[in-house]
């Protein structure tokens, strides 16, 4: 990545964390989005989701989530969920939630960054800690792509701030249809608007076409739902 894309946020904990950065190429305000990683890293596709965005118009930030595990810069090889597991296993709400916090107070920082037009999009772990994101800052609009472990969360539902967008893969063998559930049954019970979308004949991971998983026509499907809804919300 480029230096001039490569940011680095200071956390209330006193941590540093470095994170991508893409901007559109408006020189008038523009909504901001933070983009939550997969539990491999903020990675080449992560990267490309961030340029996809600002394409679209938005100002993006893509924190590593790993930031107090794991060196900067950590892209660990989808074939080795290993690895990544250790970090995985060391996030806590209580950690991400400063995180959140940190890159949330970056883009409102920002001169061109329209500060109340702000929302959040993660993908697999980042599906999770993007309903985080809604619970604990004031968003706009957040999205989660496959949010596995999202239910354990459920209880934050009614601290939801934005409408939130979910997507599920109907083959997905990592969240069961209990859990997905648990979830929008908190949602609906805390009286907070959603959209829930299963795709029947996607699996876990279809967005990546760096993954096995990939489905280009429920990877396409699901994007263009997800601009519609930011357009929607965020403008």
């Amino acid at each position: 990545m480029s230096d001039q894309n490569n940011v680095i946020i200071q956390v209330a904990d006193g941590t540093e964390m470095h994170a991508y950065s893409a901007f559109p190429s408006s020189t008038g305000p523009v909504p901001g989005i933070i983009l939550l990683q997969e539990a491999f890293g903020v990675n080449h596709h992560i990267r490309s989701v961030a340029d996809r965005l600002a394409q679209a118009g938005y100002a993006v930030i893509a924190p590593e989530l790993f930031h107090r595990t794991a060196a900067p810069g950590l892209e660990v090889p989808y074939s080795d969920f290993g690895s990544a597991l250790p970090h995985y296993n060391a996030l806590n709400p209580e950690d991400l939630t400063a995180d959140l916090t940190a890159a949330h107070a970056w883009l409102q920082s920002q001169a061109l960054i329209l500060g109340d037009k702000i929302g959040s999009i993660g993908f697999c772990v980042g599906g999770r800690v993007s309903f985080l994101a809604n619970a604990v800052l004031p968003l706009a609009a957040a999205v989660s792509y496959y949010g596995g472990g999202t239910h354990l969360l459920k209880d934050r539902a009614t601290d939801l701030h934005a409408p939130h967008l979910f997507f599920w893969g109907g083959l997905d063998a990592h969240i069961s249809k209990e859990h997905i559930a648990e979830v929008t049954e908190a949602v609906e019970a805390a009286g907070k608007p959603f959209i829930n979308t299963v795709i029947s004949y996607a699996d876990h991971g279809f967005h990546c076409d760096e993954r096995p998983s990939y489905h280009p026509e429920a990877a396409a499907e699901a994007w263009g739902m997800t601009l519609a809804f930011f357009k929607e919300k965020l403008g």
